[in-house]
């Protein structure tokens, strides 16, 4: 008779038993926060990017700057919420620049990166490709606010931190960049009926 042995995963350590963890080992810490985090921070860039490469050296590139960033594991250093918003802004930079240089590639888009979450079904539907082009005519900062919403699962909280905006700024744009990616879709799908025809 065999016996069946359960792995389960170990939970992640908080931010503050990182920040504890920091005051006696830097490497240590390091490889706690780059654990926690790297998932979820690739998988949101990936989302912005549409590129599994780029997204991999935007990753690299966020933790590069918070083990150089001298706050990083102080009491109350918003450990997620900058590297979230530091992603994000890399993310849109590397897009820009992208632009800039005429070198836009059309990129398939990434059913397999989502993270179970509220968008999950959505993003890995037949309206995945209709969704991602409406993002793609929506401002930088309405992008920004769903992607980090929806995508990448932050609290209302968390986004005000990552975007340095107040709680009600957080709601408000929301709420119109949901309207907005509403009839982005509509735009869409009638620019595609009317290929059809």
């Amino acid at each position: 008779m065999s016996t069946l042995t359960l792995i389960t995963a170990r939970p992640q350590p908080s931010d503050q038993e990182i920040r504890l963890v920091a005051a006696r080992d830097a490497r240590r810490a390091a490889d706690l926060v780059v654990r926690k985090y790297r998932d979820g921070l690739f998988r949101h860039a990936a989302g912005i990017l549409k590129d599994y490469e780029e997204a991999i050296d935007v990753t690299q590139e966020v933790f590069i700057r918070a083990f150089r960033e001298p706050r990083f594991y102080a009491d109350e250093f918003k450990m997620k919420a900058w590297l979230y918003r530091v992603t994000t802004n890399l993310c849109f930079n590397f897009v820009r620049n992208r632009k800039r240089r005429s070198a836009i590639l059309e990129a398939e888009p990434l059913a397999s990166v989502s993270d179970p979450g509220q968008l999950d079904v959505v993003f890995q539907s037949q309206q995945q490709d209709t969704i991602l082009e409406a993002m793609d005519r929506l401002t930088e900062e309405h992008r920004k606010i769903l992607m980090l919403r929806y995508y990448s699962d932050l609290s209302y909280n968390e986004i005000a931190d990552a975007l340095e905006v107040k709680l009600g700024t957080v709601m408000s744009r929301l709420s119109r960049a949901k309207r907005r990616l509403v009839e982005a879709m509509d735009e869409v799908e009638g620019s595609d009926r009317a290929q059809e025809v």
